[in-house]
C-alpha cells in the first residue's frame, strides 16, 4: 500500500535531494554582524557573556571589517561605548564621537562593498542607561528624546552611515528622524526601525557589552509587552505610516509569530535581531557539550528566515558565513 507520507520520505533520502527541495534557504547574504566599538582602548576586549564577541578598538574594528568582507557578509550594525556618559547621552551626536568615527573607518575600509547600519539610541551613552531623556519622576520624556534622535540621525548620516536604525521605541521616532534627514538632504538614506522591540529578558549580555548596569534594565514602559502580538502590529503600522523603509522584530526566535504576522501585513523588508541572550544560550550549552552549537545556530537562523525575515542581525554571522 502507498501512503502520501512515502513521497515525503523519498524526498528526504539524500543530502543533495533534501537541499534540492528545501523550502527555505539560508545564505551569507542574509546576515548582518553586530559590532561594538569602544572609545579609549587600543586592543579588543572579549565580552565575557558573549564568547567570541569583542569590544573593538578602532584598529581592531578595521581588521574585523576586512575579514567580514572577505567572507562576503553584506552588512554590519554599529554600537558605540563612549568614555564619557551623561544624562542626555550627548556623545551620541558628537561629530567626532566613537560611532561616527567608526562609520568613517568602515567606509574607508570597505567602501560600497559593505552596508553600514548605525544603531540610533542613547542607552549606551547615558549614565542612567535608558533610551531617552528621564524626567524627575523616573518616566521617559518622549518628545524631548525625539529632539535628541534628530541630532543623532543627522550626525550619523553626515558620517556616512548607509542606514539609520532607531531602536529606542519612542512614539513618533521615525517621523522625527525622516524629517531631520530630509532637512539635511539625506532623502536617500533609509530608516530601519526597531518597530517591534520587546522588553525581553534576553538582552543581558548586550547590556554587559555596552557597559549598562542591569539595575537600569526595566524598559517596560516604552518597549513591547512580551504577552502581546496585536500591539506589535499596531507599532509596525505606525512606523510604516511615518516613513520607515524597513522594520525589525527583536528578539527573533522567541517572536517568530510576530515576524510571520508582520510578513502578512507588509511587503517592506523585515529584519530580525537574533539577540545576545539567544546567542549566549547556544554558546553556553555548546561549551557544556549538550548541543551541537553550529547546527542549532543554523537551525534557529533558518527558522527566522522561514518565518518571513529578509535578513538577520546575529552574533553568529561570521561563524555561519564560514559554514555556509
Amino acid at each position: 500500500m502507498t501512503f502520501p507520507q512515502h513521497r515525503l520520505r523519498r524526498l528526504r533520502s539524500s543530502s543533495p535531494l533534501r537541499r534540492l527541495v528545501a523550502e527555505t534557504s539560508l545564505s551569507k547574504d542574509d546576515l548582518v554582524a553586530p559590532l561594538f566599538i569602544r572609545e579609549g582602548i587600543t586592543e579588543p576586549q572579549e565580552i565575557h557573556s558573549l564568547p567570541g564577541v569583542f569590544q573593538h578598538s578602532r584598529e581592531s574594528l578595521i581588521k574585523e571589517i576586512e575579514e567580514l568582507c572577505e567572507l562576503g557578509i553584506p552588512g554590519i550594525v554599529l554600537f558605540g561605548i563612549p568614555e564619557k556618559k551623561d544624562p542626555t547621552g550627548s556623545e551620541s551626536w558628537n561629530p567626532k564621537g566613537i560611532v561616527q568615527e567608526a562609520v568613517r573607518d568602515c567606509k574607508r575600509t570597505a567602501g560600497a562593498d559593505l552596508v553600514v547600519i548605525a544603531d540610533l539610541c542613547v542607552d549606551e551613552y547615558t549614565d542612567h542607561g535608558h533610551c531617552g531623556v528621564v524626567n524627575d519622576d523616573g518616566t521617559i520624556n518622549n518628545d524631548e528624546t525625539l529632539k535628541l534622535y534628530r541630532k543623532i540621525a543627522q550626525s550619523q548620516a553626515e558620517a556616512g552611515a548607509d542606514i539609520i536604525a532607531p531602536s529606542g521605541m519612542m512614539d513618533g521616532q521615525v517621523a522625527a528622524i525622516r524629517t531631520a534627514l530630509d532637512e539635511m538632504n539625506f532623502q536617500q538614506t533609509p530608516i530601519l526601525s526597531y518597530s517591534a522591540k520587546y522588553a525581553s529578558g534576553l538582552y543581558g549580555p548586550f547590556r554587559d557589552a555596552v557597559n549598562i548596569s542591569l539595575e537600569n534594565s526595566d524598559r517596560k514602559s516604552y518597549q513591547q509587552d512580551w504577552r502581546n502580538a496585536r500591539e506589535a502590529l499596531t507599532e509596525i503600522r505606525a512606523d510604516l505610516s511615518e516613513g520607515a523603509d524597513m522594520i525589525m522584530v527583536k528578539p527573533a526566535v522567541t517572536y517568530l509569530d510576530i515576524i510571520s504576522k508582520a510578513r502578512e501585513i507588509t511587503d517592506v523588508p523585515i529584519a530580525a535581531y537574533h539577540v545576545s541572550g539567544e546567542y549566549a544560550m547556544i554558546k553556553a550549552a555548546s561549551q557544556q557539550g549538550w548541543i551541537d552549537g553550529d547546527q542549532v545556530a543554523l537551525e534557529q537562523l533558518t527558522a527566522i528566515k522561514r518565518a518571513g525575515a529578509n535578513f538577520i542581525l546575529t552574533y553568529h554571522a561570521k561563524e555561519a558565513a564560514k559554514i555556509l
